[in-house]
């Protein structure tokens, strides 16, 4: 006699949860960091992921959303300041990224390169002027390097100027691409200065310095949240207190941006992280011919390609915390992350597109803009040529720069 228990249907397994995290990297955090880490994560999803689509199609920033930024208390955790490991540093960042560029981007050039460059350039009395309010969130930067005819020959061919006149500096010039610029409080301006013709920082205060305007940049196809700024300057004068004291060469701009490349490798890595979890989420729901296309062969070969470039920066970008925590990090080594996650996350994210079909163009469903803002990624803070081309130096002992 058959067992009547035997007839019963089975109850189907519950599918896995779309997981960007196949290596499991974020439990290499220590406990109090993966607290922190968890805030952020709560923050993303509860309070950025609802309404950044819509300001992503009106080309507006959220700034309802700075109240709760500022109670995450993650101001300090930037390069130059605190106690927070590169590790954290970039485990926040990508987190962000997961869910939008834009804003980590608006993160990342406020506590990153503004702040950062303060904190590694600046003297100990423009630390205590401008750090506190800045990690609070209370004051805004941004970082004026990119100009509208010098983009990767920063290092040699600066047009915005720099002249000594007693106790001030008279600028002039344009900085282009600004992001944060056209509300931010202080921008981070770098220039040549005629006398010697070497790069200086200075802080400039955006809202009182006679002679310079800011003029939002409009029409942009990726990181339309970040608002981009047309920074021109007009004999602006800007107080010797106000410049940074331990920038006096392009060696120190590089510094900064040294650090803060390794960045845009963990941002890179967090925009596969969001367009993979939504690849799979969407493969497993969307059905054709009676049946998930989840299940399909060649859907799952770019789920599988999707999910190997991933898991290969977030390994990368975990060595290379490591290189930074020792103290050793060189141009070399942020350059081939940067260059690598950023070429990989153009193809992951390609692909997140391609399995969505018809709706990966549809910005509802985020990949759209995912795929957008990748275009970005890959061009700023150097672009994927420029990154090769250092790595190779260090490889063949030839420099291919004019």
């Amino acid at each position: 006699m058959t067992n009547a228990l035997s007839l019963k249907p089975s109850t189907p397994k519950p599918l896995p949860v779309a997981n960007g995290d196949f290596y499991d990297i974020e439990h290499t955090l220590k406990a109090d960091e993966y607290e922190i880490l968890m805030k952020v994560r709560a923050f993303m999803e509860e309070k950025v992921a609802p309404i950044i689509n819509d300001y992503w199609v009106r080309d507006a920033f959220p700034f309802e959303l700075l109240p709760a930024l500022k109670q995450l208390d993650v101001g300090g955790v930037g390069i130059g300041r605190g106690t927070a490991t590169p590790h954290l540093i970039g485990m926040l960042i990508m987190e962000m990224t997961r869910i939008d560029p834009s804003f980590a981007t608006f993160f990342g050039v406020h506590t990153g390169l503004s702040m950062g460059s303060i904190a590694l350039l600046g003297s100990e009395e423009q630390k205590e002027k401008w750090l506190p309010a800045m990690t609070a969130f209370d004051k805004i930067g941004c970082f004026g390097l990119t100009e509208p005819l010098v983009g990767s020959g920063t290092g040699g061919g600066l047009l915005t100027t720099a002249k000594r006149d007693g106790d001030t500096w008279i600028l002039n010039g344009e900085k282009k691409w600004i992001g944060n610029a056209t509300w931010c409080d202080i921008s981070i301006i770098w220039a040549r200065d005629i006398d010697d013709n070497q790069v200086k920082g200075f802080i400039v205060e955006n809202k009182t310095t006679p002679g310079f305007s800011v003029e939002k940049i409009e029409n942009k196809m990726a990181l339309k949240v970040v608002q981009n700024g047309h920074i021109t300057m007009k004999d602006c004068r800007i107080p010797e207190a106000n410049r940074l004291q331990k920038a006096n060469t392009f060696r120190d701009t590089a510094y900064v941006l040294r650090e803060t490349r390794s960045g845009v490798g963990w941002m890179a890595t967090g925009l596969q992280m969001g367009a993979f979890e939504a690849a799979v989420k969407y493969t497993q729901q969307r059905l054709q011919f009676g049946k998930p296309i989840a299940s399909f062969q060649m859907v799952q070969d770019l789920i599988a390609k999707m999910y190997a470039n991933l898991t290969a920066c977030q390994s990368m970008m975990l060595r290379l915390a490591e290189i930074e925590a020792s103290g050793r990090l060189e141009d070399k080594h942020a350059s081939m992350a940067k260059a690598f996650a950023t070429q990989r996350m153009r193809e992951t994210v390609a692909w997140a597109r391609e399995v969505h079909g018809g709706n990966g163009i549809i910005v509802d469903f985020n990949v759209g803009r995912l795929f957008s803002d990748a275009e970005a990624l890959y061009s700023y803070e150097g672009t994927f040529q420029m990154q090769n081309l250092i790595v190779a130096k260090a490889a063949t002992g030839f420099s291919a720069f004019v």
